[in-house]
Order: structure tokens, then C-alpha cells, then sequence
């Protein structure tokens, strides 16, 4: 696809630019513009994402101090720390907490994988418009408009569930669970209490979008296929007696 809009913008005596906006009414390039936005929409959702962790600490000469954990994509907790409130309020008890996980390579999948797909829908749509009479002369093109498609829709079905399973432990992570595993809180005259945690709902919609792109990438197979000669051969041998 990008060499083949490479050509068609550098040799445009070989390849005639002929702008055709009606494509923009066909299921072809309808979808096309769906597909563009939702994958707007889950990368935005997911990697724009900033939240924090409160705890509530009390110990020996500091009464209830707060101490915050502030993390965002890419979600590498393991290098998110809860200051100490107070150390030597604290008898030096206190050091610094890291909270637990590193879910950046479920994230950075999901994210790259929008950013990926953004950019080629955005290539073909100018293909659709622009030069939609090559694409439409030589089969080439549709077949190969199939095939990254259907790995486009298993992409989107593999990254969506790898994202879901890594924000259902995020959330384990930076909820109050965390008390039990945070050493400081242990110490004698030390009391340490779940305050707050930002809300994903934002990251549960990342997840939404993400099935609605497999599934509008799944649809998109299927137009495809129909505009390929694989769906006229099959209708020749399902005819035959």
C-alpha cells in the first residue's frame, strides 16, 4: 500500500489522479472512515490515560499523612513510588514503595497497533478517492486490501484481550490490595489505609473500542471478499452442477 501510494504520488503521468469523494458512500470507504476513527479513539483513550494512588499513613509523631503514586501509560508501575511522608517521623521506618507490575508491552501493543492502523486507513482512503480506478482494474490490490485486513481484525481480537487482561490487573494493582504487600506498613505504630484511586472508566472504554474495531474490521473481511474474484470462483463452483 505505501509503495504503490509512493508511486501513484511520484509518477502521476503513469498513475492519473481522479478524485472520486462518492467513494466516501460506498460500504468500501464508509467502513474505511470508521475504522479510522474508532482507531482515533483507542489509541487516544488508552495511551492519553494519567491517574494516582492515595494511601492514608499513620505512625509515631505524624498522624495521617497522605502519600500518592501517580502513574500513566505505558504503565510501568514497578518504577511508580509512593514517597515517604515523613522519615524520621516515621523512626526511619518508611523508605520508598514501588508499586507492582510492569504492563507496558499489553499497552504499547494496543496503542501501536491503533497508531498502525490510523495510518493505513488514512493511505487507503487517498487509494479509495484518489485512484480508486487502479484499485478497482488490477486484483492485486484488493486481494492485498484482504489480506491485511483479516490480519488487521486478528490483530485487533489478540490486543484487545492481552489490553483487558493487563487492565484488570492494574487495577489489582493500584487498588487497595496493595496494602498487605507494602513493607513500611508493617513496621510498629505504623497504619497505613486505602484513600483513593482515580477512575478507569476511560481505560474500560479503551477495551469497548478495541472490540468494536475487531469487529468492524471483521465486516470489513467480508466486503473485501466480495470484491475479490475469490467471491466470483466460488460462485462459479457452487453453481456447477
Amino acid at each position: 500500500w505505501f509503495w504503490f501510494l509512493l508511486a501513484a504520488l511520484v509518477s502521476p503521468m503513469m498513475v492519473g489522479l481522479r478524485m472520486d469523494f462518492s467513494m466516501l458512500l460506498e460500504p468500501l470507504g464508509f467502513v474505511k472512515v470508521l475504522e479510522w476513527i474508532l482507531a482515533i479513539f483507542a489509541f487516544a483513550t488508552c495511551g492519553g490515560f494519567q491517574g494516582e494512588t492515595t494511601l492514608l499513613v499513620s505512625c509515631e509523631g505524624v498522624v495521617n499523612k497522605t502519600v500518592t503514586a501517580t502513574f500513566a501509560y505505558p504503565f510501568r508501575l514497578n518504577a511508580v513510588a509512593f514517597s515517604a511522608p515523613d522519615p524520621k517521623g516515621c523512626g526511619g521506618t518508611w523508605t520508598d514503595v514501588y508499586l507492582m507490575g510492569n504492563f507496558s508491552s499489553s499497552a504499547q501493543f494496543f496503542v501501536t497497533l491503533a497508531a498502525l492502523v490510523f495510518l493505513y486507513c488514512l493511505t487507503a482512503l487517498v487509494v479509495y478517492i484518489g485512484y480508486n480506478h487502479v484499485y478497482q482494474q488490477n486484483n492485486k490490490f484488493p486481494l492485498t486490501d484482504l489480506a491485511i485486513s483479516v490480519l488487521t481484525a486478528f490483530l485487533w481480537l489478540v490486543s484487545t484481550f492481552v489490553w483487558a487482561k493487563a487492565l484488570a490487573d492494574i487495577k489489582v494493582s493500584t487498588g487497595a490490595s496493595i496494602i498487605p504487600e507494602i513493607e513500611p506498613c508493617k513496621a510498629p505504630g505504623t497504619t497505613c489505609h486505602f484513600l483513593s484511586v482515580t477512575s478507569m472508566r476511560i481505560l474500560n472504554v479503551s477495551v469497548v473500542f478495541g472490540l468494536l474495531n475487531m469487529i468492524l474490521w471483521a465486516g470489513n473481511v467480508w466486503l473485501l471478499y466480495k470484491d475479490t474474484n475469490l467471491h466470483s470462483q466460488w460462485n462459479r463452483i457452487s453453481e456447477s452442477p
